[in-house]
């Protein structure tokens, strides 16, 4: 990056106009700092975010995932697994602080960092207080590409467990579309029903895609 004009330069860049000026692999390279022999570290940026479909898919990547890089040591797998934990973190913290219905986007951004992409079905439910805040995140039940096997009771018994008053239910579409199935209704019934009988309320559903995430709630299907 050397040779690049100074206004170019990211750190530079990002110094004068703030982060949001940055395209993506800009922003990367800060993080990498380094490129490898024969790649600067901008070309780098970008041929990781290739091989992970974009900044969503690299925020899902594990160490392990990370290892696919070539040439990319322990010490930047492991600032890159801690920045990706911090931005999980950060919005944890926040819908701690605050009922989830005041920031329903905040809600659809965190459950895409948790969701979006995986390659398999994933049920998780947002166990939340009686004043609608994050008690916890937890990920109950993971199937193939196509389905997953939901048990309510399960869902009952973490709700009783974490002493949540209310909760979000949320699944991905591994095929990246969003749009919800009648299974996916069906299921909502069934365990706003099952959940009702211990005093726990649904407040919504959320289908999370690749660059979408549908809400139950919003569509006034719960």
């Amino acid at each position: 990056m050397k040779d690049l004009p100074a206004s170019l330069r990211p750190r530079e860049k990002l110094l004068e106009r703030g982060p949001a000026a940055l395209a993506d692999a800009e922003l990367l390279a800060l993080l990498l700092r380094t490129g490898l022999k024969g790649t600067g570290v901008l070309q780098l940026a970008q041929q990781m975010l290739d091989e992970f479909g974009g900044v969503a898919g690299l925020l899902h990547a594990t160490p392990d995932d990370l290892r696919r890089i070539k040439g990319l040591g322990p010490a930047k797998r492991a600032e890159l697994a801690a920045v990706i934990e911090l931005s999980r973190r950060a919005l944890a913290a926040q819908l701690a602080e605050r009922p989830v219905f005041e920031s329903p986007q905040m809600v659809k951004d965190y459950l895409r960092l948790h969701l979006a992409d995986r390659p398999h079905e994933v049920f998780a439910v947002m166990l939340l207080d009686a004043r609608h805040r994050l008690l916890a995140f937890e990920e109950l039940f993971r199937g193939t590409l196509t389905q997953t096997s939901v048990y309510p009771r399960e869902v009952v018994k973490r709700a009783l467990a974490s002493n949540a008053s209310a909760v979000v239910l949320a699944h991905n579409h591994p095929s990246g579309v969003a749009e919800p199935s009648k299974a996916d209704e069906y299921l909502t019934f069934t365990l706003k029903s099952a959940l009702a009988l211990v005093d726990v309320r649904v407040l919504d559903h959320l289908v999370v895609g690749r660059s979408d995430c549908v809400s139950f709630a919003e569509r006034g299907l719960i």
